[in-house]
């Protein structure tokens, strides 16, 4: 199916009106069908991260370090999935292809500025499990609510002011007439490739807040859980080492979904010109989708507390 060129006034140096979105090139006639798995993943994501917000909110004695991290990871994953799947799916489902230029670039914004968030998130969770088990008897005294808090505006704000300048530099650049992104969101590289200019500062500062955001978490993440293993296994019992391991379970299987995806995703875009396009932008598509979807349904399963709530809102207060 052809789809019209958004062209403005033959001038290559205008801001254009709008970019035309082509789904998933190369599957055009089986979008249609691919929308229904999306829609449902994208169900579960709402209901099960808006679940485990209302269960932190309700009980207090959910309100301590771990489960107020979670909150946030559930918040952010309800933003980075409500940020492209909306307009994905009225692609799929009703060819509504073109999105309006500053649309366009308010979705890159919350894409990576979120995305940074959720990587700053799992971060701080690291540093949560870190204290918990190496340091279980100051835990509470380290980990304040203020603390919490101010770690979690630090890692709010640094997505943000991270962030900002790629759609402030993107707006500012001269656009090719081919407004065509042959993906199914607008992203940064993608956006970049429509530029009629020199794009290598721009390419350049992208590769610094990857590198210098997510390659920072991975970092912290690494010493954080080296710490753990050294101290878990100096544990006496076998029975403490299962239990301090078990409690670090979920949140190295939440990393492992977030960052496999994103480290694909990223280098594909830079580096992968041999990946087909079909399976770059899947991928790309599944990387917003899959975490968000995961998180609650494997914080769900392996934290006792709220698997608690949930089987006792399912069944009632008596059963």
């Amino acid at each position: 199916m052809s789809h019209p060129v958004m062209l403005t006034s033959g001038n290559s140096s205008s801001q254009p009106v709008s970019f035309i979105l082509l789904g998933i090139p190369g599957l055009e006639n089986s979008q249609f069908w691919i929308a229904f798995p999306f829609c449902a993943m994208y169900v579960m994501a709402i209901v099960g991260n808006i679940t485990v917000l209302h269960i932190i909110k309700t009980d207090h004695t959910l309100h301590e370090p771990m489960y107020l991290f979670l909150a946030m990871l559930a918040i952010t994953d309800l933003v980075l999935s409500s940020s492209t799947q909306p307009k994905m799916l009225a692609i799929f489902w009703f060819h509504a292809h073109e999105i309006e230029y500053h649309a366009c670039l308010i979705q890159v914004f919350f894409i990576h500025a979120f995305s940074s968030v959720e990587s700053g998130v799992l971060m701080t969770m690291a540093l949560d499990r870190y204290v918990a088990i190496c340091f279980p008897l100051r835990h509470s005294s380290v980990l304040t609510p203020s603390v919490v808090g101010t770690l979690g505006a630090v890692v709010m704000l640094r997505g943000l002011l991270w962030v900002s300048p790629f759609c402030f530099m993107v707006s500012r650049m001269p656009f090719c007439p081919n407004r065509v992104i042959p993906q199914s969101y607008c992203e940064h590289m993608a956006v970049l490739k429509l530029v009629c200019a020199d794009t290598r500062i721009n390419r350049a500062y992208g590769l610094f807040v990857a590198f210098s955001v997510v390659g920072f978490d991975m970092i912290v993440i690494s010493i954080s859980y080296m710490m753990i293993m050294r101290t878990v296994l100096g544990l006496p019992s076998g029975e403490a080492r299962l239990k301090a391991f078990g409690t670090c379970a979920s949140h190295i299987c939440v990393i492992l979904a977030f960052y496999i995806p994103a480290l694909f995703t990223f280098l594909t875009h830079h580096f992968g010109h041999h990946v087909p396009r079909v399976v770059h932008i899947m991928l790309a598509n599944l990387y917003l989708l899959v975490p968000p979807m995961l998180n609650p349904i494997i914080y769900g399963v392996r934290t006792k507390q709220i698997r608690d709530r949930v089987i006792q809102g399912c069944c009632g207060k008596d059963s």
